[in-house]
């Protein structure tokens, strides 16, 4: 894991794209209903909250994983399709399962936990894609 073999650009591509994918799959095109449902969100709790201070630190913890499956990735063999893999692998096996176990402790429900994981399946698998072929 070199620093140098890091692509900044790519990096936080990578994570607007997290950030696109997530706009997307939490408005009303795809899950918001749903989502809001089984995480207990409302209208009034939307209204209430600091949507700067919500988007700016999930932008923020959304970098900081972009870097750290970048310098998993920075290997210069790695391709797109393994970086894809390898973010595939890092969204289900690690992020979705992480989930997971705290929503089963939180008793949370499956949507719950399909809606939220799949969307970190879905964005590490894009993350490592971008980062695998921008070398």
């Amino acid at each position: 894991m070199n620093a140098e073999n890091v692509n900044w650009l790519a990096v936080l591509v990578s994570t607007v794209a997290t950030f696109l994918i997530g706009w997307v799959w939490y408005s009303p095109l795809l899950f918001a209903k749903a989502w809001m449902k089984a995480s207990g969100m409302t209208d009034e709790k939307i209204a209430k909250s600091s949507m700067g201070k919500t988007f700016g630190f999930a932008f923020l913890f959304t970098l900081i994983a972009a870097i750290n499956l970048a310098f998993f990735l920075a290997d210069p063999g790695v391709t797109a399709s393994s970086g894809a893999l390898y973010g595939f692998l890092t969204g289900f096996g690690w992020m979705m399962m992480g989930i997971g176990v705290i929503a089963m402790f939180e008793q949370k429900s499956w949507p719950y936990i399909l809606i939220n994981g799949l969307y970190w399946v879905v964005s590490m698998t894009l993350m490592g894609l971008i980062l695998g072929a921008w070398k």
